[in-house]
């Protein structure tokens, strides 16, 4: 039988560990409707339920325009979140 070595690949995250070094951080949120929120990550549960301060809303609109809302803090339902970017701020062509 081989041995393997105790070392572990120290370049590996796994998807909550990436998501627990953005407590504290701005993260943009893509929403399974047509919605997008950037907020500073306060926390989150196992179900990646999230709580966010600081938050804009970005929602789509018929006609190709968007709206813009700003939210003091919002906790979003991981069931409807569909993709997770840590940092930065929304692309202005996105929505």
């Amino acid at each position: 039988m081989a041995q393997t070595s105790g070392a572990t690949n120290q370049s590996t995250l796994l998807p909550l560990e990436l998501v627990d070094k953005c407590i504290g951080s701005r993260i943009h949120i893509i929403m399974k409707n047509d919605k997008e929120m950037v907020g500073t990550l306060l926390g989150f549960d196992d179900f990646v339920n999230m709580l966010l301060e600081d938050v804009t809303e970005y929602e789509r609109e018929e006609g190709g325009g968007r709206r813009v809302t700003k939210l003091d803090q919002i906790l979003l339902n991981g069931n409807n979140i569909t993709m997770l970017v840590p940092g930065g701020d929304i692309p202005e062509n996105s929505v």
